[in-house]
């Protein structure tokens, strides 16, 4: 009878064993991988369409979790987190939602989980100061993530998104509005385009009279503002400067803007920025050149920021029909109303 009685008992203990010894081990790897004294933290990215397999495989590997497999089943079956020290009152079912977070190795599964359910991501912030071209603002996407320069550049002269803008020009240059911008990764180029346009939309609002142009007459305004942007530096310069070009342009006369051989150079050519503007290159064959051509340049030639912009369309009224460098180091300038004028200045600026 002892023989009978032992065999099950010792079957018994071998599983209870087994089972305590699960326990124990399931809770030893659900722990937090690090105590908060040598806690580090790791930005994971979750793409759209991420299953809870591979998000969790992908915590183990950076070494946020012990044990991907363990991880998963929890995200599948929360109540399995009855077995660990969580409070039971934030059982909840787990969803992922795709984005970007900072994951910390001292939190616990609860914590993990609560994060990546929660959408409350990262953002990736973008600053994109005032002047740069379509290229340029590719460039700083690019470094981030977010896009290659081809693929935003191609979206920018894409017709169809042009037109579904409502702009009339043949390109976004001048219509993606320079400011800090906080996106996702995995956001798609053609959202970002949306931000930025939107928010030039809405900017463009602020200032006085905008609302009272022609699409054709915005387009021309946005064309003056972004050769204003290349050329000024103190603010209150900038509706002087615009000055100097409306009034050229009334009396046929080149601008005369550096700015423009640069942007053919950098934007159309599609080369390196040249360190200066030589003689033979004002003589380059483009619509652009507006050392070859009177009038404004068939498209903008950088994104303007709101100084240029107003100055553009509120441009004051002088005599003034040249302007040059006085202070390299403040962006200071001589305004001048005659050629004679402009050459005293030149000469004094010169010596100086």
């Amino acid at each position: 009878m002892k023989k009978k009685f032992m065999f099950p008992l010792i079957i018994f203990l071998i599983l209870f064993s087994l089972i305590i010894g699960s326990v124990l081990f399931f809770i030893l790897e659900t722990k937090p991988v690090c105590n908060d004294d040598n806690a580090y933290t790791v930005k994971i990215n979750i793409p759209s369409g991420m299953s809870i397999k591979s998000a969790s495989l992908l915590l183990e590997k950076e070494k946020l979790i012990k044990n991907g497999n363990i991880f998963y089943f929890c995200a599948k079956y929360p109540y399995l987190l009855k077995f660990t020290n969580v409070d039971k009152t934030h059982l909840e079912n787990f969803v992922l939602k795709s984005g970007i977070y900072n994951l910390s190795s001292n939190m616990n599964y609860y914590q993990i989980m609560n994060t990546l359910s929660s959408g409350q991501q990262e953002f990736i912030k973008v600053s994109i100061p005032e002047g740069l071209t379509i290229t340029k603002i590719g460039e700083i996407l690019d470094k981030n993530n977010l896009c290659s320069v081809q693929e935003f550049r191609e979206l920018c002269y894409d017709k169809n998104i042009i037109e579904s803008f409502g702009i009339e020009n043949s390109s976004l240059e001048g219509y993606l509005f320079p400011d800090t911008y906080f996106f996702t990764l995995g956001m798609k180029p053609i959202e970002i385009i949306t931000i930025m346009v939107d928010n030039f939309n809405n900017k463009i609002l602020q200032i006085n009279n905008a609302s009272l142009l022609t699409k054709k007459e915005l387009n021309n305004a946005v064309i003056l503002a972004s050769i204003v942007e290349r050329e000024y530096q103190v603010d209150e310069e900038a509706p002087l400067i615009a000055s100097v070009f409306k009034n050229r342009l009334k009396r046929n006369i080149g601008l005369y803007s550096c700015a423009t051989i640069e942007y053919i150079i950098t934007e159309i050519q599609q080369k390196p920025h040249p360190e200066q503007i030589l003689i033979e290159d004002t003589k380059i064959d483009s619509p652009y050149n507006t050392y070859k051509w009177a009038g404004l340049t068939p498209g903008p030639i950088s994104n303007p920021g709101l100084v240029a912009l107003s100055a553009a369309i509120n441009t004051p009224s002088t005599n003034y029909y040249f302007f040059q460098v006085v202070d390299s180091s403040s962006g200071k300038h001589f305004f001048t109303e005659t050629f004679e004028e402009h050459k005293i200045n030149h000469n004094l600026n010169l010596k100086k």
